[in-house]
Protein backbone atom coordinates (compact mmCIF):
# COMPACT_ATOMS: atom_id res chain seq x y z
CA UNK A 1 0.00 0.00 0.00
CA UNK A 2 1.42 3.38 -0.99
CA UNK A 3 2.07 6.17 1.50
CA UNK A 4 -0.62 8.23 -0.25
CA UNK A 5 -3.24 5.55 0.41
CA UNK A 6 -2.01 5.05 4.00
CA UNK A 7 -2.28 8.77 4.70
CA UNK A 8 -5.72 8.91 3.07
CA UNK A 9 -6.97 5.94 5.11
CA UNK A 10 -5.64 7.48 8.32
CA UNK A 11 -7.44 10.76 7.50
CA UNK A 12 -10.66 8.85 6.80
CA UNK A 13 -10.41 6.94 10.07
CA UNK A 14 -9.27 9.76 12.34
CA UNK A 15 -11.05 12.77 10.85
CA UNK A 16 -13.98 11.75 8.67
CA UNK A 17 -15.05 8.74 10.74
CA UNK A 18 -13.49 9.82 14.04
CA UNK A 19 -15.34 13.15 14.03
CA UNK A 20 -18.39 11.61 12.34
CA UNK A 21 -18.19 14.10 9.47
CA UNK A 22 -19.74 11.44 7.25
CA UNK A 23 -22.05 9.13 9.17
CA UNK A 24 -21.95 6.66 6.26
CA UNK A 25 -18.17 6.29 5.91
CA UNK A 26 -17.53 3.91 8.80
CA UNK A 27 -19.54 1.03 7.34
CA UNK A 28 -17.74 1.24 3.99
CA UNK A 29 -14.34 1.62 5.67
CA UNK A 30 -14.91 -1.38 7.94
CA UNK A 31 -16.33 -3.47 5.08
CA UNK A 32 -13.37 -2.49 2.88
CA UNK A 33 -15.65 -1.38 0.03
CA UNK A 34 -13.77 1.85 -0.67
CA UNK A 35 -11.46 1.89 -3.68
CA UNK A 36 -8.39 4.12 -3.35
CA UNK A 37 -7.09 5.11 -6.76
CA UNK A 38 -3.98 7.26 -6.89
CA UNK A 39 -3.74 9.41 -10.00
CA UNK A 40 -0.38 10.93 -10.80
CA UNK A 41 -1.66 12.92 -13.77
CA UNK A 42 -1.32 16.68 -13.59
CA UNK A 43 -3.22 17.55 -16.76
CA UNK A 44 -6.99 17.86 -16.89
CA UNK A 45 -7.40 15.63 -19.94
CA UNK A 46 -5.41 12.78 -18.38
CA UNK A 47 -7.26 13.15 -15.08
CA UNK A 48 -10.57 12.81 -16.93
CA UNK A 49 -9.30 9.63 -18.60
CA UNK A 50 -8.59 8.26 -15.11
CA UNK A 51 -12.05 9.39 -13.95
CA UNK A 52 -13.62 7.51 -16.88
CA UNK A 53 -11.66 4.39 -15.92
CA UNK A 54 -12.83 4.64 -12.28
CA UNK A 55 -16.47 5.09 -13.29
CA UNK A 56 -16.22 2.02 -15.51
CA UNK A 57 -14.64 0.13 -12.61
CA UNK A 58 -17.60 1.04 -10.39
CA UNK A 59 -19.98 -0.06 -13.17
CA UNK A 60 -18.28 -3.45 -13.34
CA UNK A 61 -17.66 -4.02 -9.62
CA UNK A 62 -20.78 -3.72 -7.50
CA UNK A 63 -18.82 -4.94 -4.47
CA UNK A 64 -16.94 -1.64 -4.60
CA UNK A 65 -19.25 0.92 -3.02
CA UNK A 66 -17.28 4.09 -3.62
CA UNK A 67 -13.99 5.37 -5.00
CA UNK A 68 -11.57 8.02 -3.82
CA UNK A 69 -9.64 9.30 -6.82
CA UNK A 70 -6.58 10.83 -5.16
CA UNK A 71 -4.27 13.27 -6.93
CA UNK A 72 -0.94 13.01 -5.15
CA UNK A 73 1.03 15.33 -7.44
CA UNK A 74 -1.47 17.31 -9.48
CA UNK A 75 -4.15 19.90 -8.85
CA UNK A 76 -2.41 21.43 -5.82
CA UNK A 77 -3.82 24.84 -6.76
CA UNK A 78 -7.39 25.06 -5.51
CA UNK A 79 -8.43 27.05 -8.59
CA UNK A 80 -7.01 24.39 -10.92
CA UNK A 81 -8.73 21.73 -8.82
CA UNK A 82 -12.07 23.54 -9.16
CA UNK A 83 -11.61 23.41 -12.94
CA UNK A 84 -11.16 19.65 -12.59
CA UNK A 85 -14.31 19.35 -10.46
CA UNK A 86 -16.33 21.32 -13.04
CA UNK A 87 -15.04 19.19 -15.91
CA UNK A 88 -15.58 15.98 -13.95
CA UNK A 89 -19.20 16.92 -13.20
CA UNK A 90 -19.67 17.82 -16.86
CA UNK A 91 -18.17 14.48 -17.86
CA UNK A 92 -20.60 12.62 -15.61
CA UNK A 93 -23.51 14.42 -17.24
CA UNK A 94 -22.15 14.04 -20.79
CA UNK A 95 -21.51 10.31 -20.39
CA UNK A 96 -24.98 9.57 -19.02
CA UNK A 97 -23.91 9.03 -15.42
CA UNK A 98 -26.22 11.72 -13.98
CA UNK A 99 -28.36 10.06 -11.34
CA UNK A 100 -25.93 7.13 -11.19
CA UNK A 101 -22.84 8.75 -9.65
CA UNK A 102 -22.09 12.04 -7.97
CA UNK A 103 -18.84 13.66 -6.96
CA UNK A 104 -17.92 15.00 -3.55
CA UNK A 105 -14.83 17.17 -3.57
CA UNK A 106 -11.94 17.39 -1.11
CA UNK A 107 -8.77 19.46 -1.28
CA UNK A 108 -6.07 20.54 1.21
CA UNK A 109 -7.01 24.21 0.60
CA UNK A 110 -10.77 23.78 0.25
CA UNK A 111 -12.77 26.99 0.63
CA UNK A 112 -16.54 27.31 0.69
CA UNK A 113 -17.70 30.24 -1.36
CA UNK A 114 -18.96 33.11 0.77
CA UNK A 115 -17.12 32.05 3.93
CA UNK A 116 -14.17 33.89 5.43
CA UNK A 117 -10.94 32.12 4.50
CA UNK A 118 -10.15 31.66 8.19
CA UNK A 119 -13.46 29.94 8.97
CA UNK A 120 -12.93 26.45 10.37
CA UNK A 121 -15.91 25.16 8.37
CA UNK A 122 -13.60 24.68 5.38
CA UNK A 123 -11.92 21.78 7.18
CA UNK A 124 -14.99 19.60 6.65
CA UNK A 125 -13.84 19.31 3.02
CA UNK A 126 -10.09 19.52 3.49
CA UNK A 127 -8.03 16.41 2.91
CA UNK A 128 -4.37 15.44 2.74
CA UNK A 129 -4.52 15.42 -1.09
CA UNK A 130 -6.84 16.77 -3.77
CA UNK A 131 -9.43 14.07 -4.42
CA UNK A 132 -12.72 13.30 -6.08
CA UNK A 133 -15.05 11.04 -4.13
CA UNK A 134 -17.18 9.02 -6.55
CA UNK A 135 -20.45 8.08 -4.88
CA UNK A 136 -23.18 5.74 -6.07
CA UNK A 137 -26.35 7.84 -5.95
CA UNK A 138 -28.63 4.84 -5.41
CA UNK A 139 -26.66 3.84 -2.32
CA UNK A 140 -26.64 7.39 -1.01
CA UNK A 141 -30.41 7.72 -1.46
CA UNK A 142 -30.96 4.43 0.37
CA UNK A 143 -28.76 5.47 3.29
CA UNK A 144 -30.28 8.95 3.50
CA UNK A 145 -33.79 7.45 3.78
CA UNK A 146 -32.75 5.71 6.97
CA UNK A 147 -31.17 8.85 8.44
CA UNK A 148 -33.43 11.04 10.57
CA UNK A 149 -32.33 14.50 9.41
CA UNK A 150 -29.87 14.34 6.52
CA UNK A 151 -30.09 18.10 6.01
CA UNK A 152 -28.61 18.49 9.49
CA UNK A 153 -25.37 16.66 8.59
CA UNK A 154 -23.48 19.64 7.08
CA UNK A 155 -24.70 21.93 9.86
CA UNK A 156 -23.48 19.50 12.50
CA UNK A 157 -20.19 19.07 10.65
CA UNK A 158 -19.51 22.80 10.63
CA UNK A 159 -20.33 23.07 14.33
CA UNK A 160 -18.08 20.07 15.04
CA UNK A 161 -15.22 21.57 13.02
CA UNK A 162 -15.53 24.89 14.82
CA UNK A 163 -15.48 23.12 18.20
CA UNK A 164 -12.33 21.19 17.26
CA UNK A 165 -10.63 24.33 15.95
CA UNK A 166 -8.25 24.98 13.10
CA UNK A 167 -5.18 23.90 15.05
CA UNK A 168 -6.50 20.33 15.30
CA UNK A 169 -7.04 20.05 11.56
CA UNK A 170 -3.87 21.87 10.58
CA UNK A 171 -1.74 19.60 12.75
CA UNK A 172 -3.42 16.54 11.28
CA UNK A 173 -3.21 17.58 7.64
CA UNK A 174 0.42 18.68 7.75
Amino acid sequence: MSDVVKKTKAWLLDVIIGLNLCPFAKKEFVNDTIRYSVCEHKKLKNALVQLAFELKHLDEHNECETTLLIFDTGFKSFEQYLDLVDLANGFIEQEGYSGVYQIASFHPDYLFEGEESSDTSHYTNRSPYPMLHLIREESMERVLKSYKSPEQIPIDNIANARRKGAAFFEAYLK
